[in-house]
């Protein structure tokens, strides 16, 4: 199967669509994560930043309550994810725009930062979104990612893949690994090569508590972007067989009455010269 990236958006979009109105519940399992991505991109008021792959404005919000005096842009290609966002949105200084990373309609040096907190491994051109991101930034404006790291120390993300693996066949649109970039190396050398300077990349463990195996595998299809179309079309019953895998494949992560997964995420900050 030869991998088709307009097919493959298509589905990202259709998939984040479907979950939009769940995402924002069980993405507060990232809270921690997101701090530290924010720590990372030094904000302050009065900056104006654009947040990419930014479902229904998580992070965004967050970085809005960061920037007093200044502006953030939370940009998606999943129009019902934008839709969400604004419904749930308070802070005034706050904005939703449907935006392709590769392809950004916004003016050249418009941003003093891009956010994109686990969203860069499933862009089929990573090289031209850099691009993208590096001719919105002001000169010295900074890019800060956050991307899954190797599939060895993702359980939080890996048991349920694994199982998904195990049982159904080959998914008809090929997906982009979402551990594409969980070498250390080879993410900073995707990001020197786009032109990008001054990069730092370090491991932030991220940490999940669940009451139980079910309750892990609602969040992880509330959370599974494009996947997430392709499993609203299998049986019940295929669901409940995969839910029952989960279970037994999440029993190392068991800890008193429920479980905690883990992860490492890599964090980069790159600077724009």
């Amino acid at each position: 199967m030869s991998f088709d990236p307009d097919r493959f958006k298509r589905e990202e979009r259709t998939g984040y669509n479907l979950i939009a109105a769940r995402y924002a519940e069980s993405a507060a399992l990232r809270t921690g994560l997101n701090a530290a991505l924010l720590g990372a991109a030094e904000l302050r008021p009065g900056l104006a930043v654009l947040d990419l792959a930014s479902g229904p404005g998580v992070l965004a919000c967050e970085a809005a309550q960061k920037v007093p005096g200044g502006l953030v842009v939370a940009s998606d290609i999943a129009e019902q994810a934008l839709v969400e966002g604004r419904r749930r949105a308070s802070a005034g200084n706050l904005q939703f725009a449907a935006a392709d990373a590769e392809r950004l309609t916004f003016a050249g040096g418009a941003f003093d930062r891009v956010l994109c907190g686990l969203g860069l491994m499933f862009f089929p051109d990573v090289p031209r979104a850099l691009a993208e991101m590096r001719r919105v930034l002001k000169p010295g404006g900074l890019a800060v990612f956050s991307v899954w790291g190797e599939e060895a120390r993702a359980p939080l993300v890996s048991c349920a893949l694994q199982c998904i693996r195990r049982i159904l066949p080959p998914p008809k649109v090929e997906r982009l690994s979402p551990f594409r970039f969980g070498d250390r190396t080879l993410l900073r050398q995707t990001l020197e090569a786009a032109g990008f300077a001054g990069i730092d990349v370090h491991v932030h463990v991220l940490s999940c508590a669940f009451d139980s195996s079910q309750a892990y595998w609602q969040a992880f299809r509330d959370l599974a972007g494009g996947a997430a179309a392709g499993l609203s079309r299998l049986p019940e019953a295929m669901l409940t067989r995969l839910g029952e895998e989960v279970a037994r494949e999440l029993a190392p992560c068991r800890q008193g009455e429920g479980y905690v997964a883990q992860s490492e995420v890599l964090i980069a900050r790159a600077r724009r010269v």
